[in-house]
């Protein structure tokens, strides 16, 4: 039961987060301090973490261009951490300001932080670098923004859980990326696609990247000849799956009244979809 409820909290809560990387505001805080969307993306994500190397900063990214987290990591070195996380908090404050209107004074909000919280002390974070690093990160004072913290150090727990589900799957980087975006022989079995394109361009890789974990997966019988899913690319996609929600619901497991949380949470997450500012969504009229 704590597995299908680690899936659905993923799927309900993951807009909140994502709003920090797809909102019209980062260009106006990223100019001032001389960071291109790489070195704001990279910067403000493994900030938590230090001033450690890039190598260490793409090994929890995982599926990103070594050599764009390079790039952006150096940029954000160079700007300083601490400016470059103030930064992104200020376009995530306006963001999130911009969707919940009204609400973002709203005590329910707080009411859920607080479960979600409980859920994160709790937690075990042994093989979760990125995850840690957030959970040990100072919260924000302003509700809204404790609750995008919250969410962060849970997405990132999860995260570093699917790395290891990844790795003990075979699976490069890029071959990751494409399998998932692969056709899915079970229509009934949802998932959030977000393209080749976007991908490609998010990540840093190259179309013939692309074609290479293509052949690569084709060649271990996982895609057939269309790109799709075979029966064992399936099967190896959805053990994957199942790992990560495993991997992710001890910290559900400490969530009170998990379920409730997550339906006091949806109208926020909504809001932060009817926006407008995430890929694929429109803003509201």
């Amino acid at each position: 039961m704590t597995s299908t409820l680690a899936r659905t909290a993923y799927e309900t809560l993951e807009p909140y987060h994502v709003l920090a990387y797809f909102n019209p505001h980062l260009k106006t805080e990223s100019v001032p301090l001389r960071l291109s969307r790489a070195g704001m993306y990279v910067g403000g994500r493994a900030a938590p973490l230090g001033r450690t190397s890039a190598a260490t900063v793409a090994a929890t990214f995982y599926n990103f261009n070594p050599a764009l987290i390079t790039f952006g990591w150096s940029e954000a070195l160079s700007t300083g951490l601490d400016e470059t996380d103030a930064g992104r908090t200020r376009a995530v404050d306006a963001s999130l300001r911009d969707a919940l209107g009204e609400r973002v004074s709203d005590p329910e909000i707080a009411s859920v932080v607080g479960a979600l919280r409980a859920g994160v002390v709790d937690a075990r974070f042994e093989g979760r670098p990125l995850a840690a690093a957030w959970a040990a990160h100072p919260w924000p004072d302003e509700p809204h923004l404790q609750l995008w913290h919250a969410i962060t150090v849970v997405r990132e727990h999860r995260g570093d859980g699917h790395i290891a589900a990844l790795v003990l799957a075979d699976l490069s980087p890029v071959e990751a990326l494409v399998l998932h975006e692969a056709p899915h022989p079970d229509p009934a079995i949802r998932r959030r696609t977000l393209g080749r394109s976007l991908l490609l361009t998010t990540r840093g890789w190259e179309d013939s990247d692309w074609e290479s974990a293509s052949q690569s997966l084709r060649s271990r019988g996982l895609l057939d000849a269309d790109g799709a899913m075979t029966a064992a690319g399936a099967e190896l996609y959805d053990r994957v799956e199942r790992e990560t929600d495993t991997a992710a619901a001890g910290l559900w497991a400490g969530v009170p009244e998990a379920e409730e949380t997550l339906r006091r949470a949806r109208p926020f997450v909504k809001a932060v979809i009817d926006v407008g500012y995430l890929p694929g969504t429109r803003p509201r009229s």
